[in-house]
């Protein structure tokens, strides 16, 4: 029959053993989600990048848009310019 000591060390032995198996499922645990949590950092860094690319390709197109009704009334000032000069009638003498 086994002592109270040996009792009492095949007890703690087991408890460890079962500590430290609980210990590496929770540090397994831990690394599944740090992983999870990189990835949302990633994508949400991603989702970022792509509307500050979205914002800047809008500005670009604004002043585009802008250049382009700038240049028609220029086009429909200067036209309207030419036709003047040739329908003017010259003052006789």
């Amino acid at each position: 029959m086994a002592t109270r000591t040996e009792r009492f060390k095949t007890a703690a032995v087991k408890t460890a053993r079962t500590a430290r198996k609980w210990a590496e499922t929770a540090a397994r645990e831990a690394d599944r989600l740090l992983k999870e949590a990189q990835k949302r950092v990633k994508s949400e860094q991603r989702q970022q990048r792509i509307k500050a690319a979205l914002r800047r390709t809008g500005r670009v197109l604004k002043a585009a848009g802008r250049a382009a009704i700038v240049a028609g009334i220029a086009a429909g000032i200067a036209s309207a310019r030419a036709n003047g000069r040739g329908r003017r009638v010259r003052k006789k003498h």
